[in-house]
């Protein structure tokens, strides 16, 4: 008798339904086309004048950890639809991670939009046609993380435990690119104080 390892299931598994496959693909595409956003940044020197010009050099940084985990989330998404998984482990934790991580920075970016529009603190003049349209497009990004992630761990058997543990990616994933990078940046005189 084998041992089945522990977290997922190694019986056959099922094949992803076509509206999972189609998710799976349009998250991968925003993934994509988020991080050429990135890579644009950087081939133009987006930041290299202007408001943000002392700090371009973090920036750049800051930017290119944005691109690996782009595309961290895009490979994430193409294994999630594939009909046979590829280290089903590694693969739900990464697709819970994502999708904790984006819904908890949609709920920050939400909450951020409240306080600025009942006036407890910001400026008003900064939620705008174009940052909605941002935040939105994370909120999809959101669901499709969730679709994917609840699909995978179906079709593998995905124990609790493990799901539990993808989920706790978001606030590692988070503190280390909301804090602990630019602390770091900070340190190597990257990035100013204030």
């Amino acid at each position: 008798m084998t041992r089945e390892p522990a977290g997922v299931s190694e019986r056959p598994y099922a094949a992803p339904t076509r509206f999972v496959v189609v998710v799976g693909l349009g998250i991968a595409l925003w993934c994509i086309g988020f991080a050429a956003i990135s890579v644009w940044f950087e081939a133009t020197d987006r930041f290299a004048t202007g408001t943000y010009a002392a700090e371009a050099d973090a920036l750049s940084v800051m930017n290119w950890v944005v691109v690996v985990l782009k595309v961290l989330g895009a490979a994430a998404a193409l294994l999630a639809i594939r009909a046979r998984p590829v280290a089903p482990r590694i693969t739900g934790l990464v697709l819970w991670g994502a999708f904790s991580t984006v819904t908890v920075y949609v709920l920050g970016s939400l909450t951020q939009a409240v306080v600025i529009l009942t006036g407890i603190a910001g400026d008003g003049e900064g939620v705008d046609a174009r940052s909605t349209a941002y935040v939105l497009a994370f909120l999809v990004a959101s669901v499709g993380f969730g679709i994917l992630a609840v699909s995978y761990a179906r079709r593998v058997r995905m124990s609790r435990w493990l799901i539990a543990l993808g989920v706790l990616g978001a606030p590692v994933v988070l503190g280390g690119v909301l804090v602990i990078a630019p602390a770091l940046l900070r340190a190597a005189g990257l990035l100013s104080a204030g």
